[in-house]
């Protein structure tokens, strides 16, 4: 573990060794399990298990009711929001040990996870990707993309700033919050003009 430079709270248990950024917060109830690493700056709410193996990246803030599976990567500045749901097993069975078949999540940056929503393993959530709550995530997820429905699909595009965006018929669009201009093509997908340049 690094140096205390993060906070715990007390009915919480942290499992050694991991490694914990400074500036987070774990509150109450919540479980960091062994070989886990959390950068800096984090906000685990509260009653979340954090399995081994679990990589999250800075500025992560979990909601309540979260358990990250071995084989989730989150990274920087990723929201998981209450009690969303990830798998790490495609059929799994009680009587049947799968610790071998565990399937890759990748959380991109920048990404939403809303509440109660299902990420299936074996999947690429892009940047900034936005998950609508009780989305059930089957397939990977483009970047700034809305995913709604069971099965989740996509149901337009999201500026980083989290407004949802409309294109026209060039295939541009920008934000109507903060301005951002943003680009769409069939083989590119949607990107961001200022972060091209």
């Amino acid at each position: 573990m690094s140096d205390k430079d993060y906070f715990v709270h007390e009915s919480s248990y942290v499992d050694e060794p991991c490694t914990i950024g400074s500036g987070t917060k774990i509150w109450h109830f919540s479980h960091i399990m062994q070989d886990s690493q959390i950068g800096k700056n984090c906000n685990i709410g509260q009653n979340v298990v954090i399995s081994p193996g679990v990589i999250l990246g800075n500025g992560v803030k979990i909601q309540n009711n979260v358990s990250v599976y071995s084989g989730v990567v989150c990274e920087d500045d990723v929201f998981l929001g209450p009690s969303c749901v990830f798998t790490n097993v495609i059929n799994p069975r009680s009587f049947i040990a799968r610790k071998d078949e565990y399937r890759p999540t990748l959380i991109k940056k920048g990404a939403s996870i809303g509440a109660n929503s299902t990420i299936v393993c074996g999947h690429m959530i892009g940047c900034y990707a936005f998950i609508g709550a009780g989305a059930v995530v089957t397939r990977d997820v483009p970047d700034y993309a809305l995913m709604l429905g069971n099965p989740a699909r996509i149901a337009g595009y999201i500026c980083r700033c989290g407004q949802k965006l409309a294109f026209n018929e060039n295939g541009q669009a920008e934000c109507t919050a903060c301005s951002e201009k943003y680009s769409f093509s069939e083989k590119s997908g949607v990107y961001s003009e200022e972060q091209q340049n």
